[in-house]
C-alpha cells in the first residue's frame, strides 16, 4: 500500500539522518583532537518498483566512510619528538601493551601524527600509549636494507639517554706547510714534528707522532724531507715512513711532487692519502695529492700546521634526540657529535580510506585498504616527516554546524512525513463512522 510505503520511508529516512547527526556530532566532538579524520555520512535511495508495478516509496539507506586520506593543518610545538606527516603516508606505532607482552612481533597500526617521548626505557611512546616504530641502524650510522612490504623489520624506537657512546678515528685530513728554508745548504737539519691526537676502539686518546726530517744539502736546496710517523697505541712503534718531494717550478712550487714509500701503506696518487696501521686498526691519513695545494706544502721559513681535520669522538653521554625531513633519528651527545640510531619509515596504501579505524586515531590495513609499503620519508609517493609539530583534526566546525541544520531540517520534515500519514490514517478510520 502507498501509504504504508510513505510511513516506512518516513522512518527510513529518521534512521538516515539520525546516522547522519551521529557523524557530524563526533566530528564536533573531536574537533581538538590532534590527528582525527572526520567521519562522512553518506545517503542511498531504495527502489522498490524497479520492476513495474505501482510505486512504493523505498526510502533511503545511509552508510559512513572515515576520510582517511584527508589531513588537518600542521601547528609547531616545543618537543622535538613530536612529529606530523606532511603529505602522503603513515607513521608506523605499535600498543605499548602489546609491546610489553613480548609475544612476537607487535601488530602494525598507523598514524599521521603523535606526540612521543621516552618512557623508563627510553622508548618513545605517545600518552596513549602508542610506541614509535622504525629500523634500527648500524653501529656506524648507517641503516641496513629491510624488506619493505613487511613490518616484521620494525622495532621499538628506543633512545638511551644514560648511554656512553664513541667514535673511534678511522681518517685525519693534514693541512700542513713545511719550511723552504730548512732544505737549503747550511741548515742545521733539525726535524719538525706534529703530535696529532685520535680516539682508538673503546674511546681512549692516543697519539700519532709525525717526525718531519729535511734532507740538508751540500749546496743549493734539496726541497725534501723524510716523514716518519709513530703511534703512542704501540708504544712508539714506526707505523709509516715515506720521502716527500716538492716542486719548485713558477707555477706549482710548494706543492708534493712525488711521495715515496719507505715503509707502512702505499701513497695512493688519486686520494693523496696513506694507510698506516694503528693499534686499533688501520687509518687514512690524507696528505694531499700532487700539485695540489690544500694538503702537505712547503712555502717560506715557517712551519704552520694550518689545517688538521679529523673524524671520531671521546666517550660522551647522549643529550637528545630529534628526527629529521627523511625519518632519521639522530641522537646528538655532549661531545658534539650526532649519530644516526634509527630510521622511521612511512607506510603507503592505494587506499587509505579503506583501512580500519582504531583507537587513538590509529588505523590498520585491511583488504580494501591493499597492500602497504614502506618508504623512505620523501622519496616515491609519501611526504615528509615534520618535526616539533602535531596535525590538527581534519574536522571544519563551520561546515559540521553548517550540515547540522540541513541534517535537523531534513529530520523535521521526515518526522512531519510520519506525522501526515498518522492524519491520513486517522482520516481513513474516520471513513467507518
Amino acid at each position: 500500500m502507498t501509504i504504508s510505503s510513505s510511513l516506512n520511508a518516513g522512518v527510513a529516512g529518521l534512521n538516515a539522518n539520525a546516522t547522519r547527526l551521529a557523524a557530524i556530532s563526533d566530528n564536533i566532538a573531536n574537533s581538538a583532537t590532534y590527528g582525527y579524520k572526520r567521519v562522512e555520512a553518506d545517503f542511498q535511495s531504495l527502489v522498490m518498483s524497479s520492476s513495474g508495478g505501482s510505486y512504493a516509496a523505498g526510502g533511503v539507506r545511509s552508510s559512513t566512510q572515515r576520510i582517511i586520506d584527508q589531513s588537518g593543518s600542521l601547528v609547531t610545538t616545543s618537543n622535538p619528538t613530536d612529529l606530523a606527516v606532511r603529505g602522503r603516508g603513515m607513521l608506523p606505532v605499535a600498543l605499548a601493551s602489546q609491546v610489553d607482552i613480548g609475544n612476537g612481533g607487535p601488530q602494525m597500526l598507523l598514524t599521521t601524527t603523535g606526540s612521543f617521548r621516552t618512557d623508563a626505557e627510553g622508548r618513545l611512546v605517545s600518552e596513549s600509549g602508542l610506541v614509535l616504530l622504525g629500523w634500527p641502524a648500524n653501529p656506524d650510522g648507517t641503516v641496513p636494507e629491510f624488506p619493505r612490504d613487511t613490518a616484521d623489520g620494525l622495532e621499538p624506537v628506543q633512545i638511551n639517554v644514560n648511554q656512553l657512546t664513541g667514535e673511534p678515528t678511522t681518517e685525519i685530513k693534514l693541512g700542513v706547510n713545511l719550511p723552504a728554508t730548512d732544505t737549503a745548504a747550511g741548515h742545521s737539519g733539525a726535524p719538525q714534528q706534529l703530535s696529532i691526537e685520535y680516539f682508538d676502539n673503546l674511546g681512549k686518546s692516543e697519539n700519532i707522532l709525525i717526525d718531519f726530517a729535511p734532507t740538508v744539502p751540500a749546496t743549493g736546496s734539496s726541497n725534501e724531507w723524510t716523514m716518519t710517523l709513530t703511534d703512542s697505541a704501540q708504544g712508539g712503534a714506526v707505523i709509516g715512513e715515506y720521502t716527500l718531494t716538492f716542486d719548485d717550478a713558477r707555477a706549482s712550487g710548494g706543492t708534493l711532487m712525488n711521495v715515496a714509500t719507505v715503509s707502512g701503506g702505499a701513497y695512493d696518487a688519486v686520494s693523496g692519502s696513506i694507510i698506516v696501521d694503528v693499534g686499533g686498526g688501520p687509518m687514512e691519513i690524507n696528505i694531499g695529492k700532487i700539485g695540489a695545494s690544500d694538503g702537505l706544502t712547503q712555502l717560506s721559513d715557517s712551519f704552520a700546521p694550518l689545517s688538521i681535520s679529523k673524524d671520531g669522538s671521546p666517550v660522551g653521554n647522549m643529550v637528545s634526540a630529534e628526527v629529521d625531513e627523511n625519518g632519521f633519528v639522530h641522537a646528538s651527545f655532549d661531545t658534539g657529535i650526532t649519530r644516526i640510531i634509527y630510521q622511521v619509515p612511512l607506510v603507503d596504501l592505494p587506499n587509505p580510506n579503506g583501512m580500519v579505524a582504531m583507537d587513538q586515531q590509529t588505523y590498520l590495513p585491511s583488504p580494501e585498504s591493499g597492500s602497504f609499503f614502506l618508504w623512505d620519508a620523501g622519496d616515491g609517493p609519501t611526504g615528509d616527516v615534520v618535526a616539533f609539530a602535531r596535525e590538527e583534526s581534519a574536522t571544519d566546525v563551520a561546515g559540521e554546524l553548517t550540515d547540522m541544520i540541513q541534517t535537523q531540517r531534513a529530520y523535521s520534515s521526515n518526522a512531519k512525513v510520519i506525522q501526515t500519514v498518522d492524519e491520513m490514517l486517522q482520516e481513513t478510520t474516520n471513513i467507518k463512522r
